[in-house]
């Protein structure tokens, strides 16, 4: 379906109360979970795109692809939702929109949820699923981005450092909106458009169990940050996020990590998913997917090109 184009103001006059609602704090959380499921169709995919339901580490995952079918270069997609809700359902549609934009194929992983499924079982599953990506799939490290968005984007985060630690590095990352510190409570305001701080520290409070919160995995803002790969960050600056964020665009330039850092003032969290409906989302998705495929590209250059001692 072609993508369609409505006002801002009206889009975001149309979130406000579905997000208030959505995420009340008292709402259990399969409650939540379901309102999110039903209204995902309503962010529907671009022409040509092509999903493919398979596993990843013993996860349900989705192969989304617009255009070609066979691609070298691929994301592996952590969705948000505060590691509690979110599903490969409610990031169907961003994901199509990323992989047309960095002709890819985006692999949506449903990776396991707190309450049930405390912290470190995403991490586990996202390192799991990216090794099988290089294992199974064809691909190498360098030929694989990893994204995500607030929750996703700080689980993101973490994956890569557990990769670059053990000495994979992946091509890139893009993250929208990441949530890089779960444990903190020193939020600016308590509610932005979808966000409000009393629905997410609940949530941070279930996804860290009996954790400690301090552990680079379950907020990376606190680990190091030096070695990881070349960043695309968007953030809008009204987001309940947003100090969070910027503190962590400091420690990442001061860690010498490539960073290319888009602020947003019109957009709220994760706007990314309207792109169907919005053109300032379908902009910005344009912008990360170009981000990508810019990295991608330049580590199949680098691998194809030959060395000195190939010419002579």
């Amino acid at each position: 379906m072609k993508s369609i184009c409505l006002p801002l103001p009206i889009v975001e006059a149309a979130l406000k109360p579905f997000y208030r609602f959505a995420l009340w704090a008292a709402l259990p959380t399969t409650v939540q979970r379901r309102i999110l499921d039903l209204a995902a169709p309503l962010q529907f995919m671009p022409d040509g795109a092509v999903s493919q339901k398979l596993t990843l580490a013993g996860r349900p995952a989705e192969r989304i692809t617009v255009g070609a079918t066979e691609r070298s270069t691929a994301v592996l997609y952590l969705h948000g939702g505060a590691f509690t809700i979110g599903s490969i359902a409610t990031h169907r549609s961003l994901a199509a929109h990323l992989a047309r934009e960095s002709s890819s194929a985006v692999y949506v992983l449903d990776y396991r949820l707190a309450p049930e499924n405390p912290y470190p079982a995403g991490l586990g599953d996202a390192v799991a699923a990216f090794r099988e990506l290089v294992k199974s799939h064809g691909y190498t490290a360098d030929r694989i981005a990893i994204a995500g968005d607030s929750a996703g984007g700080g689980l993101s985060v973490a994956t890569a450092r557990h990769l670059v630690d053990d000495g994979v590095t992946p091509a890139a990352l893009a993250l929208i909106s990441p949530w890089v510190d779960p444990g903190a409570r020193d939020a600016v305001i308590s509610r932005d458009i979808v966000v409000n701080t009393a629905w997410s520290y609940s949530a941070a409070e279930a996804y860290l169990g009996d954790g400690d919160p301090l552990d680079q995995g379950y907020a990376p803002l606190l680990g190091d940050l030096t070695g990881l790969p070349p960043i695309v960050m968007h953030v809008g600056t009204a987001e309940v996020l947003y100090s969070q964020i910027v503190t962590f665009r400091d420690k990442l330039l001061a860690s010498g990590v490539e960073l290319e850092y888009v602020e947003y003032e019109k957009l709220w969290h994760v706007a990314h998913l309207q792109a169907s409906i919005l053109r300032e989302a379908a902009d910005a998705v344009r912008h990360m997917g170009a981000f990508l495929a810019q990295r991608l590209t330049s580590s199949q250059s680098a691998v194809a090109e030959p060395t000195r001692s190939d010419i002579s």
